[in-house]
């Protein structure tokens, strides 16, 4: 199917896109050593890095996938965005203080001070993992509208975007990153309130009518309250959610880095208030858009939305219904979306490559500018990989990009969170206690994940459903390493490690 758009829409996108390029470039200048590159030299503002997290966190997966779930089913998923701010209040009281100790630069850094370099460099690998299945699910997303208005084969999209965005951020660094998210968070909420004001304004009776409707059909459900953790119960989202966040905010990098790279211990704690207030209403918005979709193609039937997949449909209102000029802006802001995630995560990925496995273990004692030459190279190599992904999630069958997610996060997101919490809550696990319930641990994961791919036979598989595995394993890892504490005694000096024995000595990032 090809919508072709006016020479309005074509300018209007190109402008943005040559914009992106401009800033890549602008920075570039600045890249003088590692420190530049992957932390800006710790200068940024709190509002500057509050945007930033907003737009690394929302990507594609808010402006097409979140629409997709809601049209699909209901606001069940949206549920587990409301535990944000539980999470926000443990980042601003324990975790920033932890990741602005000293001059860290990646979040793995802390793992090795506490639990030795075996959890370090498994976080390392976790995460690297995990980003890269992610920003291959992301790509996708955004090459579907670009795809449908052209008639291009979603291929080639990929492929072209894939290096479009690599390459502003291989030569711009983490300041190119942080700007460039702050232009395309503005761009994303212009692009989802203009569409949604046109959507309500072309319903006969507007506003009233997508309440009338989703309420008919049951379109802003919150799903079963039964206490059914097998189904996508309001408790299921609810508690995952819980975990969601918490891994987001002790754990990834994407976020870690931007603690680190804001100017103050107060401005770091200003961001992640700036970023809780808005995130939330930034998230409804889509659902939102979501169930205005449903109730726009239940009074005006289309039969081709029945050939498209959940993620294809609003792609293909922006391109069928809206007026020249408008479905160019509301494009850029798709990409937006999913540009600000990717050059995030490329950044990221190639900073805790660097710090935490080539610096201390393979590429010892190099100077600063063979650092920096590496980390672009790594930067170009994991743009091909995300190209490489996004091919295979289009390719590959699913109810929505957004349930995808959910499944690949608990599937391959490890025990992140429990040695991170963990770390920071315990004075009783030490190394060795935490190697051997690790170790324990990953082999429950890879034998949960065998299951759930179908890869073992029937009566060696344990019916779990698949948004569990990463809460069970996570549990289970903590249960473990304090149980196993009591034989394998902690003699390590825990010194500005936890909260128990944490000092007023935080460097002079505090202020």
């Amino acid at each position: 199917m090809e919508v072709a758009l006016s020479i309005t829409d074509l300018i209007t996108l190109s402008l943005y896109l040559s914009g992106m390029v401009a800033l890549g470039f602008y920075f570039a200048r600045k890249n003088n050593s590692t420190e530049e590159y992957f932390v800006g030299n710790r200068a940024f503002k709190g509002w500057v890095i509050g945007l930033s997290m907003l737009s690394t966190s929302i990507s594609s997966i808010t402006f097409l996938a979140f629409p997709a779930a809601a049209f699909t089913l209901d606001w069940r998923q949206f549920i587990s965005n409301l535990m944000l701010p539980l999470a926000a209040v443990l980042a601003i009281l324990f975790f920033i203080p932890f990741f602005r100790r000293g001059q860290l630069t990646s979040a793995f850094e802390y793992l090795g001070e506490r639990f030795g370099p075996v959890a370090r460099l498994y976080g390392t690998l976790s995460f690297l993992m995990l980003q890269i299945l992610r920003i291959g699910q992301i790509l996708f997303l955004v090459a579907i509208p670009v795809n449908l208005f052209t008639g291009i084969p979603i291929v080639t999209v990929i492929s072209f975007l894939g290096l479009f965005i690599g390459f502003y951020t291989v030569i711009g660094g983490i300041e190119a990153v942080i700007w460039t998210d702050v232009v395309q968070a503005i761009v994303l909420w212009l692009g989802g309130i203009l569409c949604l004001v046109l959507m309500i304004s072309q319903l006969p009776d507007g506003l009233s009518q997508v309440f009338s409707v989703a309420e008919t059909h049951q379109k802003f459900g919150v799903g079963s309250t039964d206490w059914n953790l097998s189904e996508r119960t309001f408790w299921t989202v609810a508690l995952l959610g819980i975990f969601h966040f918490l891994a987001m905010y002790s754990s990834d990098q994407n976020i870690i880095q931007r603690y680190v790279a804001s100017r103050s211990t107060r401005e770091a704690k200003k961001a992640t208030i700036i970023y809780s207030v808005v995130a939330l209403p930034t998230w409804a918005l889509f659902f939102f858009i979501g169930t205005t979709l449903f109730v726009y193609y239940t009074v005006f039937p289309d039969i081709t939305i029945n050939r498209l997949e959940a993620d294809q449909v609003f792609p293909y209102f922006i391109l069928t219904n809206l007026p020249t000029g408008v479905a160019g802006l509301i494009l850029a802001a798709v990409l937006a979306a999913g540009m600000s995630t990717l050059d995030s995560s490329i950044n990221a990925i190639a900073t805790v490559t660097v710090v935490d496995i080539l610096k201390p273990y393979w590429m010892k004692k190099r100077s600063d500018q063979r650092y920096l030459q590496v980390a672009r190279l790594i930067a170009i190599g994991v743009s091909l990989m995300m190209i490489g992904g996004a091919v295979f999630f289009s390719a590959i069958e699913k109810e929505s990009i957004n349930d995808l997610s959910w499944i690949v996060a608990s599937v391959f997101g490890g025990c992140l969170v429990g040695l991170f919490l963990l770390g920071f809550f315990t004075t009783r696990v030490g190394y060795h206690a935490a190697l051997v319930a690790l170790i324990i641990s990953v082999v429950v994961n890879i034998y949960l994940g065998l299951g759930l791919a179908g890869w073992l036979p029937e009566p060696w598989t344990v019916n779990v459903q698949s948004y569990w595995v990463g809460v069970i394993v996570n549990l289970l890892f903590m249960g473990l390493a304090y149980l196993l504490s009591f034989i394998f005694t902690n003699q390590q000096s825990l010194s500005g490690l936890t909260v128990w024995t944490q000092t007023n000595k935080t460097s002079e990032t505090n202020v």
